[in-house]
């Protein structure tokens, strides 16, 4: 019988559909963002000082945090319920003294960069209105491994709908309200603010009926220290691709921050390289929040309670490796095919321009090569940290990240530019996927058996005929940038149903069981 602590499918059913309607939103925040401003140096500059606390909502809210917290607290709530509740209330009360510490001094040193800064009202205001969100979506993402463990998976996935929202709402509503661009974008930072907040409320509300909290914490300073220690490597190894994405970040923002040149040299990125490259992470980060880590974020308890049934264990991790690549190679495939009227339809227009699409298209063409590998990274990785182990996924990921760093400052000198920066993390997450396959048979017995195998040949041959008929389509729909927005969205709508229907069809023929599984049916 299966429980909703074993239900693999129907939890990734609840995430990645909570997290559908959140990355629709998010697409609603950057087309806004993208329409009001541009993708020049104001929303370059906002991404950049974006960085911090989206890195800790992508590493924290989506991931390490919970990975490291999870285990932990899920082991204690069999063994002693008392010692579970110790836990997560110390790791609720030291994370917002450690990380109030850390923001306060964060402020300072912004504030000391202010006055070197060559646009102190840009980028260096915008990252000390922003940096209070790290804390809160910290909270939320122990409060959110507390509602996971309980098994309650959709309000911590529909928690970004808050930030989105209040993000969309800053946006439009203060167009016609500053008269200074910077200004308005400092509202919309601030609103980010204000989504914490209620992300924050949310999730205590979402706990309500639920015996978390304790007085009595003594009890639990020992599992403190002991998750504490495994936070760092969970982060490293959970977080390459997020790493990687701050890395390149930081590299396209050079220019908005110290100039166009670098030691007497012309600098090979603009200043819109960095919302360049934003936008088009949005566009494939889209189907990897929704299902990739999806994926991962439903499997990661199941796999903690099997970590000592290496046989159950073994299954769990094959059934992820499966559903992550039927989802994820498909996924790569269509957004290759459409990413120009894609782009087209969620960011162009006001003053994001047709040649700013072709841009963002060139470098989404880079990630989207890999969002299966970035799927199963999620998958694999967890599957490292349910057994406690923590040393081998993080000495690939470091290795990984020294990689991309090279690969980096290599391919932004070539005609690549900053699409580049795309092609070298995507590179980085193919190779990282095949190593963990490789070390994960430590731990799995055989990790890509017949049945894994057989799945990823039928999703490959869906995939395929999949490719064929919307390269078809869009053949006989040429795109035209003269084309208005409806028209765009036409076009698109019918080679993504084109897509979704052929490769429904095939999978079905084929009769591949990880069609059900998506709809939350294990048979």
């Amino acid at each position: 019988m299966v429980t909703h602590k074993d239900n693999l499918e129907k939890n990734t059913r609840t995430v990645w559909s909570m997290t559908l309607l959140s990355r629709i939103a998010g697409l609603g925040r950057d087309a806004a963002i993208s329409r009001t401003f541009g993708a020049g140096a104001v929303s370059s500059a906002f991404f950049f000082a974006f960085l911090i606390p989206n890195l800790a909502r992508r590493l924290f809210g989506e991931g390490a945090l919970s990975a490291a917290f999870i285990p932990a607290y899920s082991k204690l709530l069999q063994e002693n319920p008392e010692r579970a509740k110790a836990l997560a209330s110390l790791t609720i009360a030291k994370l917002i003294v450690f990380l109030g510490v850390v923001v306060i001094l964060g402020e300072l040193l912004l504030w000391s960069l202010v006055t070197w800064a060559p646009r102190p009202d840009g980028t260096f205001g915008l990252m000390m209105t922003m940096l209070p969100y790290m804390p809160m979506v910290c909270v939320v993402a122990v409060l959110g491994g507390i509602l996971q463990t309980h098994g309650k998976f959709g309000p911590t996935a529909a928690a970004p709908i808050l930030l989105n929202a209040c993000m969309i709402v800053a946006t439009l509503l203060f167009a016609d309200v500053f008269t200074s661009v910077q200004n308005h974008m400092m509202a919309v930072g601030a609103a980010v603010i204000v989504a914490g907040l209620l992300q924050v409320a949310w999730s205590l509300y979402a706990l309500r009926g639920i015996a978390w909290w304790t007085a009595d914490r003594a009890c639990g300073k020992e599992d403190l220290r002991n998750m504490m220690g495994k936070l760092i490597p969970t982060i490293i190894g959970l977080g390459t691709l997020q790493l990687n994405t701050l890395l390149d970040g930081l590299i396209a923002s050079y220019p908005i921050v110290f100039g166009s040149t670098i030691f007497g040299v012309t600098y090979p990125l603009g200043e819109g390289a960095n919302a360049s490259l934003n936008f088009a992470s949005r566009l494939f980060q889209f189907p990897l929040g929704v299902f990739g880590i999806a994926v991962g974020t439903a499997i990661f308890p199941l796999l903690a309670l099997q970590a000592t049934k290496r046989d159950a264990f073994g299954d769990t991790v094959r059934r992820g490796l499966r559903l992550v690549v039927f989802i994820g190679l498909p996924a790569s495939l269509g957004l290759i095919l459409v990413r120009d009227v894609l782009t087209g339809v969620v960011f162009q227009g006001g003053l994001f321009t047709s040649g700013d699409t072709s841009e963002v298209g060139f470098i989404l063409l880079g990630y989207g090569t890999a969002v299966w590998a970035y799927s199963m990274t999620q998958v694999l990785t967890r599957a490292f940290y349910a057994v406690d182990d923590m040393k081998t996924p993080v000495k690939i990921a470091v290795r990984m990240v020294a990689l991309n760093v090279t690969l980096n400052v290599i391919l932004i000198w070539t005609p690549l530019g900053t699409a580049g920066l795309a092609w070298s993390t995507a590179f980085c997450a193919v190779i990282q996927v095949g190593v963990l396959m490789r070390v994960i048979r430590k731990h799995v017995d055989v990790p890509a058996d017949k049945t894994v195998v057989t799945s990823w040949i039928k999703t490959a041959i869906a995939s395929l005929i999949m490719s064929i008929a919307v390269a078809m389509s869009l053949s006989l729909i040429p795109v035209d940038s003269s084309f208005s927005w409806w028209e765009s969205c036409i076009t698109l709508g019918i080679a993504v149903g084109v897509g979704i229907v052929v490769f429904g069809v095939c999978a079905h023929l084929l009769k591949m069981e990880e069609g059900k599984w998506i709809l939350g049916s294990r048979s």
